[in-house]
């Protein structure tokens, strides 16, 4: 993980490689965004990391406007600061806005994952089971980021099996800040086995119609990370807002 002192390298870094995935049969400035999003919730470009438009605009081979778009995009998540005429940097985590992500997602998640017990659909619990199966697979391997992206696929399997999609969509709009908290958490010793065995817990409950142990294997689940904010603080007190 680079540090706030390695920010301007980092940056280039981050948007060579967001810039070598950039598709032009799309448009380019939600590619942007999404790049440049990934790159700052995967603490590839770490908070300080400066963000120049003119730059990105040549690493991406776009011209400004595009890049201007996304900033803002991102500068209404709360994941970049603007400083007019002087600088636009990656913002640090704001635990504030960390907590009411948490605080939407668990609402939203207890009661879907009440309403999946009382369908028990067979199909459901094969997929859950497959991404919970790919989760084991990246913790042992080390690999991080597909670790997170399996995790994403097993609470969006919930939304959609829900049909509730939209709120899922919602949901990571507003997540990008508790997303940069559980990516400094998840290399804690043992913190992706919990992740993976509440899984199971959960999809087991799903599977034997028990929505009350659903919801209790949730609650205890998305907590995780907010009831270790004290020790991610103190091991990365540049990351965090005061």
């Amino acid at each position: 993980m680079e540090s706030p002192n390695t920010a301007p390298r980092a940056a280039a870094k981050a948007a060579s490689r967001a810039a070598a995935r950039l598709d032009r049969a799309r448009q380019a400035a939600p590619q942007v965004f999404e790049r440049l999003r990934n790159a700052i919730i995967a603490l590839e470009l770490p908070p300080g990391a400066p963000l120049s438009r003119a730059e990105l605009a040549a690493q991406f081979g776009v011209s400004s406007t595009p890049v201007r778009d996304a900033l803002m995009r991102l500068e209404e998540e709360g994941l970049v600061d603007v400083f007019p005429q002087h600088a636009t940097v990656v913002s640090r985590i704001d635990v504030d806005r960390a907590q009411q992500a948490h605080f939407l997602r668990q609402a939203l998640e207890l009661e879907i994952v009440r309403l999946l017990a009382t369908g028990r659909d067979p199909s459901l619990i094969i997929r859950l089971d497959q991404a919970i199966a790919l989760q084991q697979q990246f913790a042992k391997a080390g690999d991080f980021e597909a670790f997170i992206n399996a995790d994403n696929d097993f609470h969006a399997q919930l939304y959609a099996a829900a049909g509730k999609q939209d709120l899922w969509i919602l949901v990571r709009s507003r997540s990008g800040h508790i997303d940069r908290l559980r990516r400094l958490h998840l290399p804690s010793p043992g913190k992706a086995q919990n992740i993976v065995r509440h899984h199971r817990l959960i999809t087991r409950a799903i599977e034997a119609g028990d929505g009350d142990a659903a919801q209790q294997h949730l609650r205890t689940h998305l907590s995780g990370t907010l009831s270790e904010l004290a020790k991610i603080r103190a091991r990365h007190p540049e990351y965090l807002s005061d």
